[in-house]
């Protein structure tokens, strides 16, 4: 089938292997709490976003870094080396130096790591050791001034070893090269540059490096996000982590800005269905069916933000499950024509369901007109789930929001889903409603001077429903 196509090539040009983004950085958000106010929320210091970049010695770790910080040159970027903080040899350890083992956890100075970025991610500018591996000390050359940035990548072997350093991370990469190539880099790396005998780095190799790849850093690999074969020599995987690093930028600042904001987690499955649902040559066929697919998944994802409550039943085996019972009074309320695409998916995941129609009249970027409403008689009693696809300038959402609030529906019960989300419809929505909750799958970049979301999908409910005109340009819908 043609996802499977799309996929493969994805994934089989790149050798990427991928498992999802985390915005750990962000605090774990309670909807019971009343949201601040906007003004207070634009206030708030912007937290840097932090990928991590592990692997074996001579991996390709530096070059991988160089190439992103090198296509990210509109953002404020810093590399951090955990090489930085290895940890300075006492007296006795210097006698026996070649003996000491400099790719094992205990050789560096993790707590120093750590209230290092503590002050970054506070916005604080800081003082980077630079480690001489002359004298084996961090503290004889002049130390890095690093002022807080938008972008901080992480890099080093052992970054993904201890749990408080993984937890800083947003984005998790591991360079995976064969041990083969690592071992001749290392040879030429070592030998030029450091003017070491050949024999004496396969004898470090073999007692120190291998081993501590094996035990300490080759395990570490489950918990990357994305695995990048060949390292440097992979530019595909490269472009499109980068692609995905300005996509997941977005969200993360919109998500900081409005705690009510959820993005459902990235995936390249994900990914390459928004990528034929955008194509303009996809056939109606392959773009209902990869658009259900998607729609689907912010359903489940909705749902999931709806107040449940324990429950214990008895399993086959005579056991006793505690676990959670599903809300009951929910209904859906579409926005008509588009968000009727959104309809199937809510009746497949909630049995039975009420679902209302709403059709706003829109002319331009403010003409919105009210046409029609039918909604459930005792909707102020009841969770809704808004359903439109596109959230462009956000002026119909308003609307909508605006009718079911008169309708006595409370707006912390109230959750917008869509597929795809303009940041300015996202701030006109939130600044409006600052307690409804939004799920989208993927932060747009923005509005054309028509007010069509770009990049887009085109007009949705005439491509879903099969009334475009092939002979018309395609746009995205506000």
């Amino acid at each position: 089938m043609a996802s499977k196509s799309v996929v493969d090539l994805l994934e089989a040009s790149s050798g990427v292997h991928y498992s999802g983004f985390h915005l750990n950085g962000l605090k774990t958000r309670n909807s019971e709490v009343e949201q601040p106010t906007t003004s207070e929320t634009e206030t708030v210091h912007k937290q840097p976003f932090i990928i991590g970049v592990a692997g074996g010695a001579a991996s390709g770790k530096t070059t991988v870094c160089d190439m992103i910080i090198e296509q990210l040159r509109d953002q404020r970027v810093v590399l951090v080396n955990q090489d930085s903080f290895y940890q300075n040899l006492t007296k006795e350890e210097l006698t026996r130096v070649h003996e000491y083992n400099f790719d094992h956890p205990d050789a560096f100075d993790t707590e120093q790591l750590l209230f290092i970025m503590e002050r970054l991610k506070h916005g604080q500018p800081v003082d980077i050791p630079n480690y001489d591996f002359k004298s084996y000390k961090n503290n004889v050359l002049p130390t890095r001034r690093v002022n807080p940035s938008d972008v901080i990548i992480l890099e080093g072997i052992l970054l993904f070893h201890d749990t408080r350093v993984r937890e800083l991370m947003n984005m998790k990469i591991f360079v995976d090269t064969d041990a083969d190539v690592r071992l001749a880099r290392r040879i030429r790396r070592d030998t030029v540059e450091k003017g070491r005998d050949i024999r004496t780095v396969l004898d470090q190799y073999s007692k120190f490096v291998k081993p501590a790849f094996d035990d300490f850093i080759l395990p570490t690999k489950k918990y990357a996000d994305i695995i990048i074969p060949r390292g440097g020599d992979n530019p595909v995987a490269i472009d499109l982590i980068v692609q995905h690093i300005h996509t997941k930028l977005g969200q993360h600042d919109l998500c900081k800005i409005y705690p009510n904001l959820y993005v459902i987690q990235s995936t390249f499955q994900i990914r390459g269905m928004h990528t034929l649902i955008r194509d303009a040559k996809t056939t109606k066929h392959d773009f209902v069916f990869y658009a259900d697919r998607l729609i689907r998944l912010v359903v489940e994802h909705g749902l999931g933000h709806l107040p449940f409550t324990e429950k214990q039943v008895i399993t086959p085996t005579g056991s006793v499950y505690t676990g959670v019972d599903f809300c009951k009074r929910l209904c859906g309320v579409s926005v008509i024509r588009s968000g009727e695409s959104m309809e199937n998916a809510l009746r497949a995941c909630c049995k039975g369901i009420k679902i209302g129609k709403i059709l706003i009249h829109r002319e331009g970027d403010n003409g919105q007109q009210l046409i029609y409403e039918k909604l459930p008689n005792d909707i102020s009693d009841r969770h809704v789930l808004l359903l439109d696809p596109i959230l462009g300038t956000g002026n119909s959402a308003v609307q909508a929001i605006s009718l079911l609030v008169r309708k006595g529906v409370p707006e912390s019960n109230i959750i917008f889903l869509n597929l795809i989300s303009a940041p300015q419809g996202v701030h006109v929505v939130c600044k409006s409603f600052p307690k409804i909750k939004i799920v989208t799958s993927e932060i747009e970049i923005g509005l054309n001077e028509e007010y069509r979301v770009i990049p887009g999908m085109g007009e949705f409910g005439d491509r879903y429903f099969g009334t475009d005109d092939d002979d018309q340009q395609v746009g995205s819908p506000v």
